[in-house]
Parts: C-alpha cells; sequence; structure tokens
C-alpha cells in the first residue's frame, strides 16, 4: 500500500526531504511559500504558516496522511507534532517537550547536566542581564552568549571572536530577552552529525562540516549557513579516528536519556584539543545539512519512517560514498539587511550534474521572489570533496544577479586550513 506523508515546511532542508521521499509515496506538503521544488514533487500543495497547528492538522485529516514530516523548528515549537499525532498522524519529530532540547538552550544545558550527557561546556543561566554582565566580568575565560530561545542561527555572540567583551554586555543590555545562557567558548572545528531516531533507538548519517559565516574566509556575521561538505565515509578531513564514535556516544547518551524522542536529533559539535564537546543540539534536520546527506542516503527513507511508526527496528542505514558540497546562493544584504520582495531568474539548465534545492522562495505567477532567508543551493557530489566542490561551483551560474555566494566552501585550500587548525589545537 502506497503511504500518504505530509511535508510540513517550505525550505532547502524540506525541499530535500520531498525528494527523498516523493518516488515512494503520495507526498502532500504544506508551507508559508511556495517552493516550486516542494511543488512540483508533491500531489498536493496547502499555503498555511507553519505554526498553525490546526490548520496543518486539518489538512493532514483532509488527504488522508498516514504520516507527517516536520521540517522547521519553528512548527515543532508550536506543538504542531503533538497535534498530528493526537489526531492519529504519525509525526517523524519530537513532540514539544522532547524539542524543548532545540526550542529552550537553558533547558537543553541543565538537561545535559543532570543526565550526565558527555561533552557538557561550563554554562550559568541568568535572566537578568545585569547579573549576565557581571558574569562576563568576573569569568576567566571567553564566553558564548546565548539566547535561550530560537534565534534562526543568528543570535549567538562569541567573544574573543566576534565581539569583545563590552561589546557583548551592550548586546545584552539592548536585547530583549528574557533569559540567555552564558557558556565557555569552545575552540576547535565544528562539525555536525545527523540521528534518526525512534523507540529508543537511533541511526546516525555521515558527519557534515557547515559554514555560518556570510562572507569568504569566515568573515562577517552569522547566518543560518552558508554552505556545508562531507566526505566519501562517515567522518571528515579535520577528524582523527574515534572522533566520530566519540560524538555517537553523546547522542546515545540523550536518546537514553530521552526514550520518547521521535524524529531527528541533530548534534552539533565542537571538535577540540580533547575531543567533541556539544556547541547545541537541534530537533530536526539541519538545513544545509539535509542536502549532503539525504542525496546521499541509499536506504529509503520512507523506510525508516514507517519503521518509526509502526515500532519496528530502524533499518542499517546505506550510504553512496560519495563526498557532497553544498552552497547556498542568498539574498543581496543577508543576513544583516537581506533584499527581501526581490524577483530573481534560476537557470536550471545550467545546473548541469549538480542538484538544485529551493529554499526561501516565493514562488507567484509572474515568477520567484526573495524572501528575508537563504534562496536556493547547489549540490555537487563525487569520488573526493574537491571534486564534489568543483562540481557545485560550475553550477552556481545558475545564480543570476541579486545573490551572493560563499565560493570558498569545500575548497582544498579552505579544508587545508581546518585540518591544520586542528593540529594545532592538538600540539
Amino acid at each position: 500500500m502506497t503511504e500518504t506523508v505530509l511535508l510540513v515546511g517550505g525550505g532547502g532542508r524540506e525541499h530535500a526531504i520531498a525528494r527523498a521521499l516523493a518516488d515512494d509515496c503520495s507526498l502532500y506538503a504544506c508551507a508559508s511559500n511556495r517552493n516550486p521544488g516542494i511543488r512540483r514533487l508533491a500531489d498536493g500543495f496547502e499555503t498555511v504558516e507553519e505554526t498553525d497547528a490546526d490548520a496543518i492538522t486539518a489538512f493532514a485529516v483532509e488527504i488522508g496522511a498516514d504520516l507527517a514530516v516536520i521540517g522547521p523548528e519553528s512548527a515543532l515549537e508550536a506543538g504542531v507534532a503533538d497535534a498530528l499525532d493526537d489526531a492519529g498522524v504519525y509525526a517523524f519529530g519530537p513532540r514539544e517537550s522532547e524539542a524543548r532540547l532545540e526550542t529552550d538552550k537553558a533547558y537543553q544545558r541543565r538537561f545535559m547536566r543532570e543526565a550526565d550527557v558527555p561533552g557538557c561546556p561550563d554554562f550559568e543561566v541568568f535572566d537578568d542581564m545585569g547579573a549576565a554582565c557581571a558574569y562576563i566580568d568576573e569569568y576567566d575565560g571567553d564566553l558564548a552568549v546565548k539566547p535561550a530561545g530560537l534565534t534562526g542561527g543568528k543570535g549567538v555572540k562569541v567573544i574573543g571572536d566576534q565581539v569583545t567583551a563590552g561589546e557583548a554586555k551592550a548586546y545584552l543590555r539592548d536585547a530583549d530577552y528574557d533569559r540567555v545562557v552564558l557558556e565557555e567558548r569552545l575552540v576547535g572545528e565544528e562539525f555536525t552529525i545527523q540521528a534518526f531516531v525512534a523507540d529508543g533507538e537511533f541511526r546516525a548519517t555521515p558527519a557534515v562540516q557547515d559554514h555560518k559565516r556570510a562572507y569568504e574566509g569566515d568573515e562577517g556575521p552569522n547566518t543560518g549557513g552558508m554552505g556545508s561538505y562531507s566526505d566519501t565515509g562517515s567522518s571528515l578531513p579535520f577528524m582523527q579516528p574515534g572522533d566520530y564514535e566519540a560524538a555517537l556516544d553523546v547522542l546515545d547518551a540523550v536518546v537514553g536519556a530521552l526514550p520518547d524522542y521521535k524524529g531527528v536529533l541533530y548534534g552539533q559539535f565542537m571538535l577540540t584539543a580533547e575531543g567533541p564537546k556539544v556547541v547545541e543540539f537541534n530537533a530536526r534536520f539541519g538545513d544545509p545539512e539535509a542536502m549532503n546527506t539525504l542525496p546521499v542516503l541509499e536506504t529509503p527513507f520512507i523506510d525508516v519512517l514507517t519503521a518509526a511508526r509502526d515500532d519496528e527496528p530502524l533499518p542499517a542505514l546505506e550510504f553512496s560514498g560519495e563526498a557532497t558540497v553544498c552552497k547556498y546562493a542568498v539574498p543581496d544584504g543577508y543576513p544583516v539587511d537581506p533584499d527581501s520582495g526581490a524577483k530573481i531568474a534560476v537557470d536550471e539548465e545550467s545546473v548541469g550534474d549538480a542538484l538544485l534545492y529551493y529554499a526561501s522562495v516565493d514562488e507567484r505567477e509572474d515568477g520567484l521572489y526573495t524572501t528575508t532567508s537563504r534562496s536556493f543551493a547547489v549540490v555537487g557530489l563525487g569520488d573526493s570533496i574537491a571534486t564534489a566542490e568543483a562540481e557545485a561551483d560550475t553550477a552556481l551560474s545558475a545564480a543570476g544577479d541579486r545573490v551572493r555566494v560563499r565560493h570558498d566552501i569545500g575548497t582544498p585550500e579552505l579544508l587545508e586550513e581546518r585540518v591544520e587548525h586542528m593540529a594545532e589545537l592538538r600540539e
């Protein structure tokens, strides 16, 4: 019997999910924007806010959905998984209480401490910004300043990297945050691992390195992610044997402490001289990391979803063994002052063998328009990161005008910098 699956969300991550599912099910989708890539793959598309749990559930019931996959964190925070589950539609995504692992950074750190999850940095939580500023003055070392709630990957300020201590205190005084987490600055190389979780077990995907900074050379403000890469195996060039497995131990501890968790568990790690430490957890696929892992997943993703729903063991995951490089095209001015509402043209024919993923764009009768976030991504695949990078960069001729790209992601020069950085830290 063909499964009917509802996909919630309209970004690049959701386009990757749609492409991984469309051939194996009857796919429907709903989102606040009309993503042309998702719309073409779906049997039906509904325009609805991703946080409107009642409207999403009504659409799921209307189409007779057997399963739902929730893409964005905003939907998880709004209890969309709860509403779908309660209506008899299995949602592959954590309920609101478990999604706090991402949506509440104060809860996340306290959970790690109480559950004895390895890799937790020193931290303190403040609801008094004056006390937080005093802690910055007293702390012996640099700190990361993190609003407790969701900020779309753009709210964190790191002393000694992005801001001075004085600038961090000014940020706290000027921002309207109820709570903040101040934690030790982790120095090393970041990587992420996404795992499929259900019934107290998980299956992990290859490690990916995301690039948050807006400009080439890792300069500029943080973004939702300008691009990412993965290697032909589970590890990355700057990692040593055992680093990937140490990160899996962290995910295993989280799953063991949250037996009701289901969906994607995304661990963002900093590989330090002492091994992996946890930067944060997300309760859904990464964006762009979903575009690195799903194209090389040879196990049908629908089999993961049905096993989770039916309380069966999750299937072992098979991957193609290809390296991937993802590069995003973003509106001019992103992330500080993005050129929203600009009409853009994407030459799909010029992408060649690369994969094109539409993200935060809105398809209207007269064409394609930017929103305030990232517009679209291209993903190159190959037998090495260098091959995949060359394919992705060639495909970026599709980008056209009024968008900007970080061309350095996945290049041999940038990879060598990462390898040398970790070698220096280990020495």
